[in-house]
């Protein structure tokens, strides 16, 4: 994974300046989530967190805005992770899927019992339109229906423990 270090463009400056306040990323949610996931997110509980994440052979790694808030049940927790993007990048869906899934161990770690949603959206603002590449992480596989039905369902478990001793051998 690239690593993400200063703000490289001012359009990258500017994206930061403005969506690092609450009020305006409050905004730029209201208008720009899915109304499915709107509906979930109690935007009045924003809280701005850090994008730093470090991998376990210590590369740290950045995602550029990072804010968790709480649902409208008030029962669990969502992580809204708006990146910034001047370039297409063929593989952002699964760059977008990592940030996330470090979102998310980073939750736990804290304590939380229970996974947070995150929600990845990406900002573009590269030459080329529109945004030529999938934001679907399934479809960087060469067979995404099978990918698809992989990772929405349980994994196979193999639990000798309830396996007869006479049936192992």
């Amino acid at each position: 994974m690239k690593k993400k270090s200063s703000t490289p463009t001012p359009h990258d400056a500017t994206f930061r300046q403005f969506l690092t306040q609450p009020d305006i990323a409050r905004d730029f949610m209201e208008i720009h989530l899915p109304a499915e996931l709107r509906a979930i997110c109690d935007l009045s509980t924003l809280k701005l967190e850090s994008g730093s994440f470090v991998e376990d052979d210590l590369r740290q790694y950045f995602s550029d805005i990072l804010y968790s808030l709480k649902t409208t049940a008030g029962d669990g927790y969502i992580h809204v992770l708006i990146e910034h993007q001047s370039t297409p990048d063929k593989h952002m869906a699964f760059r977008l899927l990592r940030y996330a899934v470090a979102a998310m161990q980073r939750h736990l770690d804290v304590g939380h019992k229970k996974l947070p949603l995150v929600i990845p959206v990406l900002f573009y603002t590269g030459k080329r339109s529109p945004y030529p590449y999938s934001t679907r992480w399934l479809d960087e596989f060469d067979a995404p229906a099978l990918a698809g039905k992989l990772y929405s369902s349980a994994f196979p478990l193999v639990d000798v423990t309830v396996i007869p001793d006479d049936e192992i051998a």
